[in-house]
């Protein structure tokens, strides 16, 4: 399956997850089948929003410039999302712990919105959304509280605030779940960080897009190349392939650290939608052997995929490796 699979379509090979429209469709007809009754309408309009502000039509906001934190890679998690809650909720129903159809909604809105901090306000002095790295869903929480009331979710801005945190760094699960007082908001964000994590992995050129689209975001973002406490700089990542170097530890801590721990394992509630598999887990477990079978061997060549970037402007991969040469040259200037 890994192998036959299209560049943007998910792990299933059934959804194309660069359209929003097919990722929609997918998202409702697994939503009217899951929560029946509930309104689909809001999240009809969320993915049009999503769409208007990720391609730069939505007023106030530049379209998406980043290139690894893509219009694929949001669909690719809300589709993930999707299939979590559903799976979640056939195991939990008719119980008290079950999500219910509204904040099932509010989860799809997370998933579309959950990166949303990465697009550059109008009048901001960023160059990139890369940028915004470190403080990204800061921003994302920041756009849910005036978003979510135009759908009429004004009551669940409080709570989105604080769930978006699941799929960052910025705030710590413990300092979240304090802020959280029902614990099935704490599942959703559980669902979320998750989903967040699984789809980037499993995505068929999750390798490809560390060397060649994550690493300039890194740069730009002060990831690679940060400030050191003498006020030097440090080295992170000294490039693409050390960043792919340093990946199978990564995608092991992740799911030693966040799937399997802090998450509770929650990518387990795919299996029901799956008779027993997770195409998911499938596809990561294949791509991290792919990825030390390269490494034992050198190989780079091997990593021949160069996918189509879903951002608002043709020319954005170009564009970021443009600004990343620039920032080294600051960086590593005498003046700096």
């Amino acid at each position: 399956m890994y192998n036959a699979r299209r560049s943007d379509y998910d792990v299933t090979n059934t959804v194309r997850v660069s359209s929003a429209a097919d990722v929609r469709d997918a998202v409702q007809a697994l939503f009217v089948r899951t929560w029946p009754g509930t309104p689909f309408a809001p999240i009809a309009r969320a993915f049009q929003d999503f769409e208007l502000a990720f391609t730069g039509r939505m007023p106030g906001y530049f379209g998406v410039d980043t290139v690894y934190h893509d219009q694929q890679h949001t669909l690719d998690v809300t589709l993930a999302m999707a299939r979590l809650m559903a799976g979640y909720e056939l195991t939990h129903a008719d119980t008290e712990r079950a999500l219910g159809g509204e904040r099932a909604a509010v989860g799809i809105c997370l998933a579309l919105f959950h990166d949303i901090g990465y697009l550059r306000e109008r009048g901001e002095a960023a160059l990139n959304g890369a940028e915004f790295t470190r403080n990204h869903v800061t921003r994302s929480a920041r756009f849910m509280e005036y978003y979510l009331p135009t759908l009429g979710l004004a009551h669940w801005t409080r709570t989105t605030s604080e769930v978006v945190h699941f799929t960052g760094y910025e705030k710590s699960f413990e300092a979240i779940g304090e802020a959280i007082k029902d614990p099935r908001d704490i599942q959703l964000g559980h669902l979320l960080g998750t989903a967040d994590m699984i789809a980037q992995m499993a995505d068929r050129c999750y390798l490809e897009k560390c060397r060649d689209r994550l690493y300039p975001e890194f740069v730009l973002g002060g990831v690679a190349l940060p400030m050191a406490a003498n006020g030097n700089r440090a080295v992170k990542y000294a490039s693409g392939l050390d960043l792919l170097r340093q990946t199978p530890d990564f995608m092991e801590e992740t799911r030693r650290k966040r799937l399997d721990t802090a998450f509770d394992r929650a990518y387990r509630y795919l299996e029901p939608l799956f008779e027993g598999r997770n195409p998911y887990i499938e596809a990561i477990d294949q791509s991290l052997s792919f990825l030390r079978q390269i490494l034992r061997s050198e190989s780079w060549r091997m990593l021949r995929r160069s996918p189509q970037v879903y951002a608002a402007e043709p020319d954005s991969l170009s564009s970021v490796r443009g600004l990343m040469i620039g920032y080294f040259k600051k960086a590593w200037s005498p003046e700096s």
